[in-house]
């Protein structure tokens, strides 16, 4: 059925024509002439082969998993492009809307499935002839590693793995690669910085070997044009404004790969896809959605979050206004005409249009809007209005990239609601308020928990301290626990090794688990265990009462930890007992930015410790601003005790750390 839908389903709008993009410097083909391979099992081959040290293996491998993930975005968009160019490929009018009426009810059906199949017969040949037996059904890639190549991680592989094998040049290439796409992450900052020391790197080593062009040439473009260069300035904005339209055709021919239909999968085994005709709906949607995201990826820069706005028709009045300096009008005509299909009551564009014509006389009748952006409008309007139908009628999702699209194209059911999408600030969307302490005290009363300082008093936000959540009785039973686990030998996590925080400390610990399986051993007592247990379940509840209320948390680690000073180490101590950070991201004080990625604990949202005694010293948790530096709460202004419990937000607006001197 799957294989069926696919066929139905392959594209039958004919992509306007775009120039042939270069491959990219550095992924030189390893096998001339042999067709590609998968570029998932390459990658899983040659993160294998860097894992165990084989630096020349992996290289070759990654490279290859770059240059197969290539060169099938090259095969998808040239056979998309030469199918549609077949006679005979394109729909009959009748499905077209043309006026010759269709006779007989669903008459259109064979007529709209002939020519699916016989697209899909010629995609699938097609394919076959570039890519090898299978086309590209075999190159299905999963979204974690589309994710990956997206975030260019392969490069970052590839300069630690050059860098062993002693090609420093190829090293600083990569990682060049990878940083200018991720510009926050510190390991690779720190990498840049040590290849810049290096003599032996020549500094047009430094280059991007995936950004595409049209970036560089708009920027030399608006460069020029401040410099009032515009005779300079035009031919980049042309290839600028050239490349963007390019690659938005190369990001379009990707969203009917196979891979972009899994949840259509997922969804057809949980039987929700309903029958044939929810199923081609499902599908078409999907691949509109992603057409329309084109839009966005195309137009945002490398290690961005968000895209240039309005980056067509903002390249479009800069070009307008070029021609017009250099005295070209009939030119400028062109693109102020193209800017006025985007936004018809454009002021600006209007008077430009009116001097122009002007200076001409009268316009003349072959002068138009440019033709490449007048297709894409014409293109982009018929998506849009097939996705705001499904809104509508289907209650699929669509989020317009666009804020030239006419009102006239939503229909007016939906124009409220988007409206007030659109004009929604950030700052609308206030978290909850927290309660005051005079009602967390009564509130929790009967369980003994006061809440004893909150956000404001500590400085911050999503901040609280607690007190009462254990009795002593407890925190004695939790601390036999731990030393009946220790005694036995039994502890996880560093098992007594020195903390790798301090060298001056030791860190054991244990989980619930551990825990479980000691007690089912007979090893430590089960009342110990199951007070772990339920002490979790405890702090969770009053985790969520008070910082989540409207959504539930889930526990994500539990670990009863045990830190020690080692004797005859601790005098004239500096560094400290954790050192700042946030858990859920790397902390980069440079910038005051997080770098959210694994191994940091990015699932998580809500950290805390609860403490079980209180005959030590040192210790205090302090809070800091995101330099690492400046510490914004420090101590509670009494030593903690047992019960008490500190509970903040995992992210970069809650940095934590302790003062030498462990508890």
């Amino acid at each position: 059925m799957l294989r069926l839908l696919r066929l139905l389903l392959l594209l039958l709008l004919p992509p306007p024509g775009s120039p042939e993009p270069s491959e990219p410097p550095g992924l030189a083909q390893l096998s001339p002439g042999a067709p590609p391979q998968a570029p998932d099992l390459l990658y899983a081959d040659g993160l294998r082969a860097y894992s165990a040290g084989a630096w020349a293996p992996a290289v070759a491998l990654l490279r290859e998993a770059l240059r197969s993930r290539e060169v099938l975005g090259r095969a998808r968009q040239d056979c998309g492009a030469s199918c549609a160019a077949e006679p005979g490929a394109a729909l009959p009018a009748q499905i077209l809307g043309a006026p010759q009426p269709v006779s007989g009810p669903g008459a259109w059906e064979p007529l709209l499935l002939r020519a699916t199949l016989r697209r899909a017969e010629c995609l699938t040949q097609c394919a076959a002839g570039r890519l090898g037996p299978g086309g590209a059904a075999r190159f299905r890639v999963v979204s974690a590693l589309r994710d990956a190549f997206r975030r260019r991680e392969p490069y970052n592989y590839l300069q630690r793995a050059y860098y062993q094998l002693k090609k420093l040049d190829l090293a600083a290439s990569a990682a060049h690669t990878f940083f200018v796409a991720n510009p926050t992450h510190l390991q690779m900052r720190e990498d840049m910085a040590k290849y810049r020391r290096m003599s032996a790197i020549r500094p047009q080593s430094f280059q991007d070997l995936v950004t595409p062009l049209y970036w560089a040439a708009y920027d030399t473009g608006l460069e020029l044009l401040k410099q009032q260069e515009a005779a300079l300035a035009l031919p980049k904005l042309e290839e600028a404004l050239q490349g963007s339209l390019a690659q938005m055709e190369s990001c379009r021919a990707g969203c009917e790969g196979p891979e972009e239909h899994q949840g259509a999968e997922e969804e057809e085994e949980k039987g929700t896809q309903g029958g044939l005709y929810e199923a081609i709906a499902g599908h078409w949607i999907r691949v509109l959605q992603c057409r329309q995201h084109c839009v966005a990826e195309t137009a945002t820069r490398p290690g961005r979050s968000f895209p240039v706005r309005d980056f067509l028709p903002s390249q479009l009045r800069r070009l307008h206004e070029a021609y017009a300096q250099v005295g070209n009008v009939s030119q400028a005509v062109e693109n102020v005409l193209s800017v006025l299909l985007f936004y018809p009551e454009d002021e600006a564009a209007k008077r430009a249009l009116n001097q122009y014509q002007t200076q001409l006389g009268e316009l003349r009748p072959d002068l138009g809007p440019r033709e490449d952006v007048q297709r894409f409008i014409l293109r982009s309007l018929g998506e849009k209005r097939q996705l705001y139908y499904a809104m509508e009628h289907l209650g699929t999702s669509f989020k317009d990239p666009d804020s030239w699209t006419p009102e006239a194209f939503i229909p007016k059911a939906l124009r409220e609601k988007l409206r007030e999408d659109q004009e929604k600030k950030p700052w609308d969307s206030e978290p909850p308020q927290q309660k005051p302490p005079t009602y967390w005290k009564d509130a929790l009363l009967l369980e003994g928990v006061t809440l004893t300082q909150d956000a404001q008093q500590l400085n911050g936000s999503e901040r609280a301290v607690l007190d009462g959540l254990l009795t002593p009785a407890e925190c004695g039973l939790l601390l036999q626990l731990a030393k009946d686990a220790a005694e036995a030998g039994a502890r996880s996590g560093y098992r007594g090794r020195r903390s790798p925080h301090s060298p001056h400390e030791r860190f054991e610990g244990l989980t619930v688990l551990k825990a479980a399986q000691l007690a089912r051993a007979g090893t430590v007592g089960r009342p110990g265990a199951k007070l772990l247990l339920e002490v979790s379940e405890r702090v969770r509840t009053l985790t969520q009462a008070y910082f989540s209320p409207e959504r539930p948390l889930h526990l994500s680690f539990t670990h009863l930890v045990c830190r020690s000073a080692i004797e005859g180490e601790q005098e004239q101590r500096m560094d400290l007992s954790h050192p700042v950070h946030a858990d859920n991201c790397f902390l980069d004080p440079d910038t005051g930015e997080c770098w959210r990625e694994p191994p940091a604990y990015t699932y998580r949202d809500y950290s805390g410790l609860l403490y079980l005694n209180d005959d030590f010293k040192g210790g205090d948790l302090f809070f800091t601003q995101p330099n690492a530096l400046t510490v914004t709460v420090g101590g509670w202004g009494r030593g903690p005790s047992c019960g008490d419990r500190i509970q903040n937000r995992s992210s970069p607006e809650a940095n934590a750390g302790k003062w030498l001197g462990p508890p």
